[in-house]
């Protein structure tokens, strides 16, 4: 994962502060029976995310990935430009 090369010790990193994201969103994902992977953060602030479980070829899941998971890390993390899902 790509990470800002300096971060002050209070400061959370980038990837941190997207992690806290996808953590507060994980419970409402895994009620549904899925589960949702940060897998890395590209220098172009684009966020690739894994689905897991029942959102796999769920016909919800885009809905699911747009308007819940990016929407939520674009609110609390402004520098991220958009969210993707990877297989």
């Amino acid at each position: 994962m790509t990470q800002p090369a300096e971060t002050s010790p209070q400061m959370p990193t980038l990837v941190e502060r997207i992690r806290q994201v996808v953590d507060r969103i994980r419970p409402a994902v895994q009620s549904d029976g899925g589960d949702v992977e940060l897998v890395e953060v590209t220098p172009a602030g684009v966020v690739r995310v894994r689905l897991h479980g029942a959102c796999v070829g769920c016909p919800s899941s885009t809905i699911t990935l747009k308007m819940g998971i990016e929407r939520s890390i674009r609110e609390r993390v402004p520098e991220i430009k958009a969210v993707e899902q990877v297989p």
